[in-house]
C-alpha cells in the first residue's frame, strides 16, 4: 500500500538498504580483523563498540542531510526528505551495532566470523532499512 501511495518509495527504498550495507560491511570488516589479530580484550571491545555504534549514528546524520536534501529537492517533497533521512540514521545506526556485535557473536558461538558474518549483516540492513524506510513513510504519510 505504501509503494502503491508514493512511487518514489520504490526507488529510495534500496539507496537506504544498500548505504546500510555498506557501512555495516566496513564494520564488520574492521571487526573481524581485531579478532583475526586478537586486538581485542574486555576493554577493547566495550571501547569498539560504542566507537562503531556511534560512527553509525554520526555517518547517518550526515548522510541523511545530504540524502534528505537531494531527495527534498528531487521530488519536490521535504516530507520525503525528512523520512529518508530518518530511515538513514535508524539503518546506519543498525548497521554498525550489528557489523560489530555479530561478529562478536559468532566468534563467541566458535563459527568463523570472517566466512558467516557477511550474510547476516547484510540480512540486518536490508530489513531494518526497508522496514523503517517504509515504515516512517507509512506513519509520516498515513498510509497505513
Amino acid at each position: 500500500a505504501t509503494i502503491e501511495q508514493m512511487v518514489a518509495l520504490a526507488a529510495l527504498m534500496p539507496i537506504v538498504a544498500s548505504m546500510g550495507g555498506n557501512a555495516g560491511t566496513q564494520t564488520m570488516t574492521v571487526t573481524v580483523r581485531a579478532l583475526a589479530t586478537r586486538d581485542l580484550d574486555g576493554v577493547r571491545v566495550r571501547r569498539l563498540i560504542v566507537r562503531e555504534v556511534s560512527g553509525g549514528f554520526l555517518n547517518g546524520c550526515i548522510f541523511a542531510t545530504l540524502l534528505g536534501v537531494i531527495t527534498a529537492l528531487r521530488y519536490l517533497s521535504p516530507s520525503l526528505g525528512v523520512v529518508i533521512g530518518l530511515a538513514m540514521i535508524v539503518n546506519m545506526i543498525a548497521a554498525g551495532s550489528a557489523g560489530i556485535l555479530i561478529p562478536l557473536a559468532l566468534d563467541r558461538m566458535k563459527v568463523d566470523p570472517a566466512i558467516a558474518s557477511s550474510v547476516f549483516v547484510t540480512t540486518v540492513t536490508d530489513v531494518v532499512g526497508f522496514f523503517a524506510f517504509l515504515g516512517l513513510a507509512g506513519l509520516w504519510f498515513g498510509l497505513f
